[in-house]
């Protein structure tokens, strides 16, 4: 996601303002995963966003039907284009084809924000209207923006069938030329990839298959000064992006984590200075990760916090007395004239929504597509599975039952806010009571859905797709009623600083009934210390006198 003004990638990543729509995306190849799956993610990072369940209904149109342009982010009437002669269904950023296109913006050059009538946003939703497979969506993309013009500022899309998935960069031409250049480039199967609010196309081929690229992404470089070299020397990012230390710490950090994880240290750790300074060699667009990945890990990886790297943010004084991996706004803050930051991870606070989407065409057509929904912090949110044939958005995940302003028990974003904001004040107390309800969910949903997966085979797609409604359905509102039940059993725990004492799963209670004494749960010992070297001398406690 974008903001209304262009910045460069290290204050989109870095400060305040920016770094409220700021977002991730993963990638996994079929072949890079235990199943044989194309999985994207996507964390939809605002300060400002409501987490709900987006959907558009398939539709035939008439001849001359115009659709309006709205600016996703804005809400700003941009202009109208005609409709298609029929429109597919959408449930969040999948359609009925099971298609998935999910984003990150990393803004770039200034002078090149977009003056036409697509943005970003309108982008997204009108291809997966339009298209049914990645390869068609990358053509419908660059078609729009070739007839329509771009409106937005510099965007990385993960573009993902069952099949293959693509990576596509896209930036405009500035004031006086509505259109736009970019480089789409086909994920190797058996590779996994990501971007994250920065440019990750570098240098590319230019006469394969698997890349694709407007005709003048290099001559117009040349033109606005931004290379002078061969062509084969072409660097996208380079040209186009900013590169300094907030597009690679606060932003290529994040899928250099996800590399790490799943194509080990020995492989990645070499790349350090690229993401501490923006020394050396950027490190590769995708890499073969060591083990097959599952939907699972997709999830987990959603809940990173730099977990076991330099950059933990679990490690340091700034995690407070319990461990918290979480830093309040703004990014950057100075001490004695001197400028300093935090790490921005995968997982963050300001979260609206974040999916995890797996498609896999060996499924029933009705279930191709799964869409693993959450909203607020993806580490503590709980991801329920929404399905392509998906045509109801259930009440706790509809954008009509609240909004950021208006509290309501019935909407997950508001329960998982709950729990998540009790959590980040006693982090390392709480988490242990989040994670055994979180993963009890969500190992009963995935085993929901195993199930599910052999009661539709065979049955025709009307029943398969009610069924799977149903499943959508039960678990979106057992998921929102446990939390809830979850967010009151952490107060009553956790109140006054003190946590009670537990029994067979129910508090403690004395022979008589009464209330026992609680735990002392008191602070970390790297606390302590901090405490210790800034006023030990006050409050150190003279030895007994004798």
């Amino acid at each position: 996601m974008k903001i209304k003004r262009i910045l460069t990638a290290a204050a989109l990543c870095l400060t305040g303002t920016a770094a409220s729509l700021a977002c991730t995306s993963l990638i996994a190849t079929p072949g890079a995963t235990e199943k044989g799956s194309s999985m994207v993610t996507y964390a939809a990072d605002s300060h400002t966003l409501y987490g709900a369940l987006y959907h558009q209904p398939a539709a035939d149109h008439q001849p001359g039907s115009m659709r309006q342009v709205v600016e996703w982010d804005t809400g700003r009437l941009l202009g109208e284009i005609p409709e298609a002669a029929h429109t597919y269904e959408t449930i969040g950023n999948m359609n009925e084809h099971g298609l998935t296109i999910a984003e990150s913006t990393w803004g770039g050059r200034e002078e090149l924000e977009g003056s036409g009538l697509i943005d970003y946003g309108s982008l997204i939703y009108i291809t997966l209207q339009r298209a049914k497979t990645a390869r068609e969506a990358v053509d419908v993309m660059t078609d729009l923006v070739n007839k329509y013009g771009y409106a937005s500022s510099g965007e990385s899309f993960s573009i993902a069938d069952a099949s293959e998935v693509w990576i596509m960069e896209m930036i405009g031409k500035g004031k006086t030329d509505k259109g736009a250049v970019w480089v789409a480039r086909r994920v190797p199967d058996g590779y996994i990839s990501g971007h994250a609010n920065h440019a990750r196309i570098h240098k590319f081929p230019l006469n394969e298959a698997s890349t694709l690229y407007s005709p003048d992404v290099i001559s117009f470089a040349r033109k606005q000064g931004y290379f002078n070299g061969k062509d084969k020397d072409f660097d996208f990012s380079r040209a186009y992006a900013i590169t300094d230390i907030g597009a690679v710490r606060g932003c290529d950090a994040r899928v250099w984590s996800y590399f790490r994880r799943f194509a080990g240290a020995d492989a990645m750790d070499k790349y350090t200075p690229w993401i501490l300074k923006a020394e050396g060699d950027p490190f590769p667009l995708w890499v073969k990760p060591t083990e097959k990945l599952t939907a699972n890990d997709m999830k987990w990886m959603m809940r990173d916090h730099f977990e076991g790297t330099c950059l933990d943010m679990t490690q340091d004084i700034g995690a407070g007395p319990f461990d918290c991996p979480y830093r309040w706004r703004p990014m950057t803050y100075k001490v004695d004239g001197k400028e300093y930051t935090h790490e921005r991870a995968i997982a963050t606070q300001q979260t609206g929504f974040s999916f995890v989407a797996d498609m896999n065409a060996a499924r029933h057509d009705a279930m191709k597509g799964i869409l693993w929904f959450g909203v607020d912090d993806a580490n503590t949110c709980v991801y329920v599975p929404v399905f392509n044939s998906t045509t109801t958005v259930p009440k706790p995940l509809d954008e009509k039952t609240a909004d950021l302003y208006t509290l309501s028990w019935d909407a997950m974003f508001w329960v998982n806010n709950f729990v998540a904001n009790q959590a980040y004040n006693r982090y390392s107390q709480m988490i242990p009571d989040i994670r055994r309800v979180q993963n009890g969910l969500e190992s009963d949903m995935e085993n929901a859905v195993a199930l599910a997966e052999k009661t539709v085979d065979g049955m025709s797609y009307t029943d398969a797709q009610r069924h799977l409604g149903h499943i959508t359905d039960q678990w979106t509102t057992k998921a929102t009623s446990d939390y809830k039940d979850l967010g009151q059993y952490l107060f009553v725990k956790y109140l006054d600083g003190n946590i009670k004492k537990e029994e067979n799963g129910t508090f403690k209670r004395s022979a008589d009934g009464m209330p026992v004494q609680p735990v002392f749960g008191g602070y970390n010992d790297r606390y302590f210390r901090s405490i210790v070297d800034d006023a030990g001398e006050r409050l150190e406690v003279p030895a007994s006198q004798h």
